[in-house]
């Protein structure tokens, strides 16, 4: 029986108002994708940038070494190329330059072939006072929850 491998990036909602998500391949070494299937990774401080040449890479993502590596393992904290589409591309470094938008990692995955995705969107930051209303949201949804099913009961 597989087991399914979903690293998610929890505070990227909190922190982003989403705007724009696309699914990117990560080109990975042979003792990176055994830890990523093992769900040794995190993506919770990455973010998305673009080089001189026009790729894009996540940075900060931490993939821990293999356990049962050699001395050929791979770096926890490595820079690692996203695969997207050239019109992809280009849409995507068009937004950051101009709008100031960042690229951040939402889910890192396994698809159904094996090959690991990462899960990117379009995003502009949110101030204090939209992260204190979608607290406030949040809270308001739970209490309403509860009414709900003390009502049913």
């Amino acid at each position: 029986m597989k087991k399914s491998v979903n690293i998610l990036n929890k505070k990227a909602r909190f922190s982003y108002d989403l705007l724009d998500s696309y699914t990117a391949g990560i080109v990975l070494s042979g003792t990176e994708i055994k830890s990523i299937r093992a769900s040794k990774a995190s993506i919770a401080e990455s973010f998305c940038e673009f080089n001189d040449h026009g790729e894009l890479f996540v940075i900060n993502m931490t993939v821990q070494e293999y356990d049962y590596g050699n001395h050929f393992n791979h770096k926890p904290k490595a820079q690692r190329k996203l695969l997207l589409n050239k019109k992809e591309l280009k849409k995507l470094e068009k937004e950051v330059k101009n709008t100031g938008l960042t690229i951040v990692p939402l889910k890192l995955f396994i698809n159904e072939k094996g090959f690991a995705k990462l899960n990117i969107a379009l995003a502009k930051g949110k101030k204090l006072f939209d992260k204190r209303e979608s607290i406030k949201d949040r809270d308001n949804k739970r209490n309403l929850d509860r009414i709900k099913k003390n009502y049913k009961s």
